[in-house]
């Protein structure tokens, strides 16, 4: 446990570096051209550029960052990705106004999200995954913001690091490596997060590095078929779906392929 108090008396600008990255699936069983298409769709849909510009500007606000510049892009024919730069306190020009853009003012203060969709007309597994990185220095923290990216997601894995990079100075001229009390990502999540998700923990404490693996606990056919539903599958067909989605799930949180 760390012993640092709840606010340290730094000698400047609180230099540390506060990064938290993770990857977000949402696996879907979609076995025809027809499923398959309407899948992207809603992929499209949902996590267009607009959307996920939203909940990025919502992540500035939990974290208490200013927004200096969006920018962002829908793909053809699928993905978007979204860069925001924050900054911990408005920016002012020379003359005292506050900026509307300030491209490349910080290159350690950013928010991005890219999303990469994806079907396979082998086995009718289809994956969503987002990538989403909260970069920000000073004492605004995006662990602040995990419980509700994890909920503005639908998502059956979710991969999270999160590491204190740099120092800072105290009064005293005492280097500092971390400002804040932290054991594991899962004490920043919430009670029903944490109820929903089997959780795996690798931390290198000497590095200020904390890393989390989480899926979901409860394993429902419904929630993975699209334009279909369980009861209308045959038995049999319906374990070798099943066995398909939980060996996908599996190789996913693990990051590598099952041997037969």
């Amino acid at each position: 446990m760390s012993s640092y108090p709840s606010k340290l008396k730094l000698q400047g600008f609180n230099n540390l570096t506060k990064s938290l990255s993770f990857n977000i699936y949402d696996i879907c069983y979609a076995v025809t051209p027809e499923q398959r298409t309407e899948y992207i769709e809603y992929i499209n849909q949902c996590y267009n550029a607009d959307r996920l510009t939203s909940i990025l500007t919502e992540v500035a606000h939990i974290v208490g960052a200013n927004i200096l510049n969006i920018a962002r892009q829908d793909y053809d024919p699928q993905g978007a990705s979204v860069t925001m730069l924050i900054s911990e306190q408005p920016v002012l020009h020379s003359n005292g106004l506050h900026s509307e853009a300030v491209v490349g003012h910080l290159d350690k203060s950013h928010i991005t999200v890219h999303t990469y969709p994806e079907t396979h007309p082998h086995n009718g597994i289809a994956t969503f995954r987002a990538d989403i990185d909260v970069a920000t220095c000073g004492v605004i923290s995006p662990l602040k913001a995990l419980n509700f990216l994890i909920e503005s997601f639908e998502s059956d894995i979710v991969v999270t690091d999160y590491r204190v990079r740099g120092f800072t100075r105290d009064v005293k001229g005492k280097k500092h490596y971390i400002d804040h009390k932290i054991n594991s990502i899962q004490e920043y999540l919430s009670k029903t997060i944490r109820q929903t998700y089997e959780m795996l923990d690798v931390n290198v404490y000497q590095e200020n590095l904390f890393h989390t693996k989480m899926h979901l606990k409860v394993f429902d056919l419904d929630n993975y078929l699209f334009g279909e539903k369980a009861a209308n599958l045959p038995s049999k067909q319906r374990v070798r779906i099943e066995n398909q989605l939980q060996r996908e799930i599996q190789e996913l949180f693990h990051g590598r392929n099952l041997v037969d």
